[in-house]
């Protein structure tokens, strides 16, 4: 389910999620991770597998595809919240429809055991408890000494067993196999 990988990097352990459902859904979750992990500052060390979803909020779109990863990062989490925001630009990310289509979506839902809310960001993630596309992802990568650990499992499990939002695995992935980090 999860792919190991080992940690050079040191730093704070981030957990994200990531969602498309516009274009080629898998590759451009592909190019983000490895996007993600080619940066000096961000290493990916766990990767979910992939989960088709229907949509949440705005419903007349494509069902996504959503994963996480947990990275570690000498980030600080604005910084690396803005990393994210950046790869989505790049990645042909536009904000015009709140919750709607998008080529990619890469939300902070952890840093470390940092609680924050500001007008940038909020940690933990304010709705990922809510959101099965969310949470049954970020369960199958969050490491096992997690505080939340025990919370995030027992909530995807529950949305798994009721069916909730339309989720579905559709894929396990090994996309960082012979991958090593590329940052010095």
């Amino acid at each position: 389910m999860e792919q190991l990988l080992p940690s050079n990097l040191g730093g704070f352990t981030a957990y994200i999620a990531l969602g498309s459902n516009m274009g080629d859904r898998e590759e451009l979750l592909r190019q983000a991770v490895e996007r993600l992990n080619e940066r000096g500052d961000i290493e990916v060390l766990r990767i979910s597998s992939l989960y088709e979803t229907d949509p949440v909020g705005f419903t007349d779109q494509p069902a996504f595809l959503n994963m996480a990863i947990a990275v570690q990062t000498t980030l600080d989490p604005i910084a690396l919240l803005r990393v994210q925001l950046e790869e989505e630009r790049l990645l042909g990310r536009v904000r015009d429809i709140r919750w709607g289509p998008r080529t990619i979506d890469l939300d902070l839902l952890l840093y470390d055991n940092v609680t924050m809310d500001g007008a940038e960001l909020t940690l933990p993630h304010p709705r990922m408890m809510e959101r099965a596309f969310v949470l049954v992802p970020l369960s199958d990568v969050i490491a096992g000494d997690h505080p939340l650990r025990n919370s995030v499992s027992t909530a995807a499990a529950a949305a798994l067993q009721e069916g909730k939002e339309g989720i579905a695995l559709w894929k396990t992935i090994n996309w960082l196999s012979g991958y090593g980090h590329s940052g010095s």
